[in-house]
């Protein structure tokens, strides 16, 4: 049995986190900036299906990114090389939120990313907290993926890709920009194939949130991304 979060009460301790399913924390709440940037600072995060309660997780362990690890297969790089993308930040974030929730998933049956989310989500762009990152071939958006930015700590929710390796390249950009920001750390949330090629990993929770306790409070303007700041070439 999990807790129910009534509006306005605190989180309850990670420690009381279910193994199975791994890291279900609590139910309830809501989806207000101000619960949510409460959430990702203590390492919780929303997940859960339409016509559900609002569900909490804190799963353990964690898969993460550092961003200079990222991995660049050769045939990415090639692709990186050629140029034939552009990539953008913020220059279209509903169409990435909008577009990730209408990716087709493999063994999943409908969307995470609901109407209710993509709402909240949309308010942290606004301030300057939620950012996109968009592969663009011949001016239509054909990948991409959005996140959060608190501090020096970026939380990765979702990518999606129309084109072959899309959302590769967004990574692959994302990772520079943030590692020549000096961000510590992308959150990735869930443990998949996909996310560990390309040079995530897990790590116990606590060693998780021992780093996001750094990371999030070191210096960090709230604020749109210059949309050109991931145009530079590769080498």
């Amino acid at each position: 049995m999990i807790p129910w979060l009534e509006r306005g009460a605190p989180f309850p301790p990670l420690e009381r986190a279910l193994r199975e399913p791994n890291g279900l924390l609590c139910a309830g709440g809501d989806l207000s900036p101000r619960r949510l940037l409460d959430a990702y600072q203590r390492g919780i995060f929303p997940w859960y299906a339409s016509g559900e309660p609002i569900l909490w997780w804190s799963p353990d362990p964690r898969m993460v990114l550092f961003p200079a690890e990222f991995r660049i297969a050769r045939s990415l790089r090639r692709r990186l090389r050629s140029g034939c993308f552009e990539v953008r930040l913020d220059s279209d974030f509903p169409a990435v939120i909008r577009a990730c929730a209408e990716a087709p998933r493999p063994g999943q049956d409908g969307t995470w990313i609901t109407s209710e989310m993509q709402n909240a989500y949309w308010k942290l762009f606004q301030q300057g907290i939620a950012h996109s990152v968009e592969t663009w071939f011949e001016g239509r958006l054909v990948g991409g993926l959005y996140g959060l930015a608190i501090g020096r700590m970026f939380y990765g929710e979702s990518m999606f890709a129309r084109s072959a390796d899309a959302s590769k390249v967004a990574a692959a950009h994302l990772a520079r920009f943030l590692e020549e920001e000096s961000f510590g750390m992308i959150d990735c949330q869930m443990s998949t194939p996909h996310l560990a090629s390309l040079g995530a990993r897990e790590i116990p929770r606590a060693l998780f949130m021992d780093r996001l306790r750094v990371l999030v409070v070191q210096a960090w303007q709230p604020g749109r991304w210059p949309t050109d700041a991931a145009s530079q070439p590769w080498n």
